[in-house]
């Protein structure tokens, strides 16, 4: 990828960019780059071709700034058919966010016939025109809209591509590359006709299958709020059919005014 990735390696450390700038305080980062760089480390670290990473848990419980990032893991469990890894990201030597990643051991399905989901009928991404804005956040990822818009109190269905890598120099593989993008999830579920007013505190990433091409595909599914604490589940898709699930919790929350001009 051409574009300028999120982060830069620097020793230990991982430098955020002005890329990975979020929506809710012009001096924060994005959740999405959050969970992005916590999926890229877990998988660099424990990854394993037997083992899918089958649910990735981030809780974001401050917004970091734009510090030199570290990423510390521990394995909790290892054995033949399970392993499960907690991560930390410190930020200026604080503690912003956390996950919990649970790889399972490749195998054969179980017989017999389990109630699932219907085709997941949409055109492919390539086969719906691309938006005037080229993409979200300023072009932080390329969209293809299928139904729903973000200003309505509609169900939305989207496909989603990675424009940028998460750290320089490093191919995005398809575990990272559905980690950054499943924060989706949160303005997936919970915008309506008054715009998004929601900040989501954590996202669970569900999945029996890495995507196999470069879009991964969201429908929502479910949002409920009530006093101020919102959930929002949606599900996640490939080119080829359903990948998973993905799940967050969300705070009702106002955007900050951006900062004023500097003189001249």
């Amino acid at each position: 990828m051409t574009n300028e990735p999120f982060f830069k390696r620097d020793g230990q450390y991982y430098v955020p960019t002005p890329a990975g700038r979020g929506p809710w305080n012009p001096n924060s980062l994005h959740g999405r780059v959050i969970i992005g760089l916590l999926g890229f480390v877990l998988e660099q670290k424990h990854g394993d071709a037997d083992f899918i990473p089958a649910r990735l848990t981030v809780d974001m419980y401050k917004l970091p700034g734009f510090d030199p990032i570290e990423v510390t893991t521990k394995v909790v469990r290892e054995s033949g058919r399970i392993r499960v890894i907690d991560a930390e990201f410190i930020s200026g030597g604080v503690s912003m966010a956390r996950a919990t990643c649970q790889f399972l051991k490749r195998t054969e399905n179980s017989e017999g016939n389990v109630w699932k989901p219907g085709t997941w009928n949409v055109p492919a991404p390539l086969d719906i025109p691309e938006p005037e804005n080229r993409g979200g956040m300023g072009g932080m990822w390329a969209s293809r809209p299928i139904s729903g818009g973000l200003a309505t109190a509609e169900q939305r269905r989207t496909w989603m591509s990675e424009v940028r890598d998460i750290v320089e120099g490093e191919p995005l593989t398809p575990f990272p590359r559905v980690a950054v993008a499943c924060d989706f999830v949160s303005p997936l579920t919970h915008v309506g006709d008054q715009g998004l007013g929601y900040i989501n505190s954590d996202v669970t990433l569900y999945l029996h299958k890495l995507p196999d091409t470069e879009w991964v595909g969201f429908e929502s599914v479910y949002h409920g709020a009530d006093d101020g604490v919102a959930v929002g589940d949606a599900r996640v898709y490939d080119e080829s059919g359903p990948i998973g699930v993905a799940s967050c919790t969300a705070l009702a929350q106002r955007r900050l005014a951006p900062p004023p001009p500097k003189p001249s």
